[in-house]
């Protein structure tokens, strides 16, 4: 089992829905909260993708100050190349010792999209990220790459130089459509489902296990939740209701209204667990829907004692589950709670450190004896 935990690059709350105790994402804050991270043995850290400080500045900039964290960069295909995006991702890789994963984001808001200039509807966006990662992950192999489809084209790409990791850095995704299944079962090595009750994540598992198998692949499975972890059960559900104690009904309706007509299916299942009711929120014994009132994306949360939680935790696993993506407010404090609280109940992978590797490249600027005389990068 692997905990990730997540790098708050929009901003870090104290509570939901007010800005009282917040924090802005300055770079001495987010190197805070990378450090402890990687000081705690977490296995990794989410950096998300959208209208917020860029994942891949954010990541890069905190190579040099961590050790063995791994950072799983997301990134949303439709707005770049696959070429360029496998020349990061492998630089990133050398430069940081094999400590990048990926988190393929296809989107699900075409009004957000939009800002990016992109302007396809959902199965098209799907279309595209299928077409994307076929070149992608062949260019990571060393394929030379010519490749025609409806969205993407690239003529002799090829990749220079290697990644350290291979075949390539692990590709997360998430997406509960049926077009999103399809390029998880086809492309993707980790299924990345946000934090439904048991019975629907086995469901979900399932359907996609089927799917790969349907590819002569296999696909491991990941869980992005939040957490609320106490000394005790009661401390631990005073925490989760003080965290929306300042979220008013008005505020409530107005988000459930917008994530109920949202273009991502995954986002009105998440609408759906709580109906727009800050009542009964406990969707599942210990499963709290509490932070998706307000806010998008991921809107569930294990609460409870350690105990308890990590029993949830070996619950999900049980299923099929090996990595937990975690959020908590404020970031810092609570990577804190769950490491010192939860850590030495789970049986975690241990982190390791980064050994320096020399890679080789096959890249040369210059046309040496024998070489056909084709245009040379500058």
């Amino acid at each position: 089992m692997e905990v990730f935990w997540y790098l708050p690059t929009q901003g870090d709350e104290r509570y939901l829905g007010t800005p009282i105790g917040r924090r802005q994402a300055n770079y001495p804050y987010m190197q805070q909260i990378a450090q402890a991270v990687d000081k705690l043995g977490f296995g990794g850290m989410l950096i998300g993708t959208g209208q917020k400080q860029d994942t891949w500045i954010v990541a890069a900039s905190l190579i040099p100050v961590t050790q063995r964290l791994r950072f799983l960069v997301a990134f949303r295909p439709a707005i770049m190349s696959p070429s360029l995006a496998v020349r990061m991702a492998a630089t990133f890789d050398q430069l940081s010792n094999g400590r990048i994963i990926l988190n393929v984001v296809t989107g699900g808001d075409t009004k957000e999209l939009a800002k990016d200039g992109v302007f396809l509807d959902h199965d098209q966006r799907y279309e595209l990220t299928d077409e994307f990662l076929t070149i992608w992950r062949s260019l990571m192999q060393g394929e030379e790459v010519t490749f025609t489809g409806r969205h993407l084209k690239v003529a002799e790409a090829k990749l220079q130089f290697p990644p350290v990791q291979k075949p390539y850095p692990t590709l997360y995704f998430g997406g509960s459509s049926d077009a999103a299944l399809q390029v998880a079962a086809k492309h993707i090595d980790v299924y990345l489902t946000w934090g439904e009750p048991p019975q629907l994540v086995a469901q979900k598992i399932a359907k996609v296990r089927q799917l790969a198998a349907e590819q002569g692949r296999t696909v491991r499975f990941g869980i992005r939740l939040h957490a609320i972890v106490r000394e005790t059960a009661q401390k631990a559900w005073d925490a989760a209701n003080e965290l929306i104690q300042y979220v008013d009904d008005a505020t409530i309706a107005s988000a459930y209204e917008k994530f109920a007509r949202s273009e991502s299916e995954g986002q009105r299942r998440m609408a759906q667990l709580h109906q727009g009711n800050r009542h009964n929120l406990e969707i599942s014994p210990n499963l709290w829907s509490g932070v998706g009132l307000v806010r998008g994306g991921a809107g569930t949360a294990l609460v409870g004692d350690a105990d308890t939680v990590a029993t949830r935790m070996l619950e999900y696993a049980d299923l099929g589950i090996d990595t937990f993506v975690f959020s908590g407010y404020p970031h810092l404090e609570e990577a804190y709670r769950v490491a010192e609280l939860l850590f030495p109940r789970l049986p975690l992978q241990a982190p390791t450190v980064a050994v320096p590797q020399q890679i080789p490249t096959a890249f040369n600027e210059f046309v040496t004896k024998g070489d056909l005389l084709k245009p040379q990068p500058v």
